[in-house]
């Protein structure tokens, strides 16, 4: 772990850094509590520099507050500029990695507003809530050794207030579950796993018929996150199901979903870099990749971006091996790249073909999320269009 120093009071401080977003360290600290104002706080984020929190704690919640709102203002503005231009998929991809840098480089500046963690997860602010369960959930023993977040010396340990936040929120969803219609139970996300929050996709896997023929399929759920397309096809009758991920956290959060729901006979979760390690094959392989080609920037945005579509062309290319005679890959993908220009349905077509598949159904519904009819959002005019669509191959 790294370790960031500096001057408190006259004495040399010490902690440990280590973001879940892999920022570095700011190049310099400044301790400061409640006397200081927004603006002054904004022009030192903006210059690099670590704002170490000493205040009230609902305080520094409000600066938090005060400085996304500044920075939200400014980006819609520059956002309404390029929008009021844009006419073209080629403009509209301008806007999308404008709008991204944009949130890139505000979760920078708002990332600069730093609390210190003790080696228990307690924060010695006034105010401050029980952080501690939270941050066992987050932190635990995720890492590769086994060791938790804090130093195993002791010491303490500094964390963006935006990351706190979050945490808190993501423990808060993680004990009261999210209630998935298409499995008829709830879904408990945890930290750094991307959330079954929208119900189109969910809703096409319950609804698809199984291959002719097929009654009990074998089935493989690739890229599984919280389980919930696993168990959702397990709940359907699916004989057995492998899942798989490769974000550690996300395997344990599928393994706790799937024996809460009391289907672990019937369904292994695995951790792998998309298939399974051993040969075997199934009757249905299905695959929800990331819908955008984009580099994340986090562990929870693996689940959004995915560089040069990398495992959406892993999935085609690797599908016809792994299929049963009359088998299929169920695909699950937005057009929302192609809306904006990141791929073209051509490009699919192409990949999907050089695989040895072919596409003998397409079932397609419309976005329902609150981000396709907010007028607002900069790239509302292509996520007024978007549809998501599963996308039936089988060998050709």
């Amino acid at each position: 772990m790294t370790t960031v120093s500096w001057t408190e009071n006259g004495v040399e401080r010490r902690a440990g850094w280590r973001p879940e977003n892999g920022a570095t360290p700011p190049r310099d600290m400044l301790v400061v509590d409640d006397d200081i104002a927004a603006d002054a706080a904004l022009t030192l984020a903006r210059s690099g520099t670590g704002i170490l929190w000493r205040g009230d704690f609902h305080n520094a919640r409000q600066l938090h507050a005060a400085l996304d709102r500044r920075l939200q203002k400014q980006a819609d503005k520059q956002a309404a500029k390029r929008a009021s231009r844009t006419s073209s998929d080629a403009s509209l991809t301008d806007l999308f990695h404008v709008t991204r840098l944009a949130r890139s480089q505000r979760a920078g500046i708002l990332g600069k507003i730093l609390l210190e963690l003790e080696p228990d997860y307690t924060i010695r602010l006034r105010r401050a809530p029980d952080v501690r369960a939270a941050c066992e959930h987050a932190y635990g023993s995720s890492d590769a050794d086994g060791s938790p977040v804090a130093d195993v010396s002791g010491e303490s340990v500094l964390v963006s207030l935006p990351e706190l936040l979050g945490m808190i929120s993501a423990y808060e969803w993680h004990q009261t579950g999210i209630e998935v219609a298409a499995l008829g139970d709830r879904i408990h996300p945890a930290y750094g796993v991307f959330a079954p929050t929208r119900d189109e996709y969910l809703d096409l896997v319950a609804d698809a018929a199984w291959p002719d023929g097929v009654d009990r399929p074998t089935v493989m759920d690739l890229g599984t996150g919280t389980g919930v397309l696993a168990a959702i096809l397990a709940r359907r009758g699916a004989r057995r199901v492998v899942a798989t991920d490769i974000n550690p956290r996300a395997v344990r959060c599928a393994r706790d979903n799937v024996d809460r729901l009391g289907l672990a006979e019937r369904v292994v979760v695995e951790q792998a870099d998309l298939w399974p390690a051993t040969d075997e094959m199934a009757d249905v392989v299905v695959c929800n990749p990331p819908w955008i080609p984009g580099r994340p920037t986090s562990a929870l945005e693996q689940g959004i971006y995915d560089p040069k579509s990398d495992v959406l062309h892993r999935y085609l290319a690797g599908l016809a091996n792994r299929l049963t005679p009359g088998g299929e890959g169920w695909l699950i993908l937005s057009d929302l790249a192609e809306l904006l220009g990141l791929r073209t349905r051509k490009e699919l077509l192409r990949r999907i073909s050089e695989a040895g598949l072919v596409v003998v159904d397409t079932i397609d519904t419309t976005a329902t999320h609150s981000r396709a009819a907010d007028d607002t959002d900069p790239l509302h005019a292509a996520r007024s269009r978007e549809r998501t669509s599963l996308w039936r191959l089988r060998v050709g």
